[in-house]
């Protein structure tokens, strides 16, 4: 990459970058910042379970990406002092695949499915009764020769990681005992995760840019950490390794990120709905195609933040912005959008 060209907020890790990811995630709830309710209730559950010498319930966790659900799930296990497996919905491809993991699973475990939204039907169905009876039932052969057999497992916790929550099928939403939904953190949050981070990544950070990075970060500890990263490197190159509110903002224009944190392809999501489609509705189809983007990365990466900050609407008929999004831009709004109310914008501009 070359030094004028723009650098995503979320790029595709570094070999490195995984290792930072892990080495700054919290280890237990007293570690973690943020998301008080699910703390809370999280808390009860655990110490519910130890005191009558149980496994926890199966938990599902739901929300944009970035902010915990692999995180919770690797403290739950911490906190119960058992092992904790991780895997894929796309990653378990057979039932056989899925009976090798359970299979090794040891007593009160935690398996951890990200994206379990995404598991083949067949390995959904598998799933069922190990979470239910903590059995696994295989069938072998076909036709007259087919036999099936019955494998005993031992009592484990699912932890379900998902960002569309409605595309699970009842039933395996109906099999977990809890569900938390993880929302977008507010700045002082994220100013809390910023300092942490700071502290174990050994870099000076001054308050002031603590705070700008924190309104910054769309509202995701990800990116707030992934910035941080970006802070540093540029800090330790251009200003002797500390980073500035003057450094921050220096840097941030050079990422192309503004004012409410969106990045070059937010803006483009924005103004693609503005000039050509008159503001919306529009559907989530036609603004994928018109970005180069699958409509995931649109629905569960750009729009949470953008409808949150007041910028972007769903409505029935589809996609629409608001009149404070074409103000950001610079551009006119129409009459007839819909005017933003004030207890809406999260961040200050």
């Amino acid at each position: 990459m070359s030094g004028d060209e723009p650098v995503p907020l979320q790029p595709t890790a570094g070999a490195d970058e995984p290792e930072l990811d892990r080495a700054l995630r919290p280890r237990t709830l007293a570690e973690f910042v943020g998301q008080d309710r699910v703390r809370e209730q999280l808390t009860i559950l655990l110490e519910a379970a130890r005191r009558r010498h149980e496994v926890v319930e199966h938990c599902l966790l739901c929300g944009p990406p970035g902010l915990g659900k692999t995180t919770l799930a690797a403290i739950i296990a911490a906190e119960l002092e058992v092992q904790v497996r991780v895997s894929s919905g796309p990653a378990i491809e057979h039932p056989g695949a899925l009976a090798s993991i359970l299979t090794n699973l040891g007593p009160g475990d935690v398996i951890f499915i990200d994206e379990i939204h995404r598991l083949q039907r067949t390995v959904e169905e598998s799933l069922y009764p190990a979470m239910e009876d903590f059995t696994f039932d295989y069938v072998t052969g076909k036709g007259s020769g087919a036999d099936a057999i019955r494998i005993p497992l031992q009592r484990f916790t699912v932890v379900g990681a998902t960002t569309r929550l409605g595309m699970l099928t009842a039933p395996l939403r109906d099999r977990f005992g809890v569900t938390f939904r993880l929302e977008l953190y507010s700045p002082p949050e994220l100013a809390a995760i910023i300092r942490r981070s700071a502290r174990l990544l050994e870099v000076a950070v001054e308050p002031s840019a603590v705070e700008l990075l924190a309104r910054r970060a769309r509202g995701t500890p990800r990116v707030a950490n992934r910035l941080l990263r970006r802070m540093r490197d540029f800090a330790e190159v251009r200003a002797r390794g500390r980073v500035t509110e003057a450094v921050a903002e220096e840097a941030l224009r050079l990422l192309e990120v503004d004012t409410l944190g969106l990045d070059a392809t937010d803006r483009r999501l924005l103004r693609v709905i503005c000039e050509h489609f008159g503001g919306g509705p529009v559907g989530l189809g036609t603004v994928a195609v018109s970005l180069g983007e699958t409509e995931e990365t649109v629905e569960d990466v750009h729009e949470p933040y953008l409808i949150q900050a007041g910028l972007l609407a769903r409505t029935p008929r589809g996609r629409v912005v608001t009149a404070t999004a074409y103000r950001h831009l610079g551009l006119r709004p129409p009459a007839t959008l819909p005017a933003l109310e004030p207890d809406r914008l999260p961040l200050d501009p």
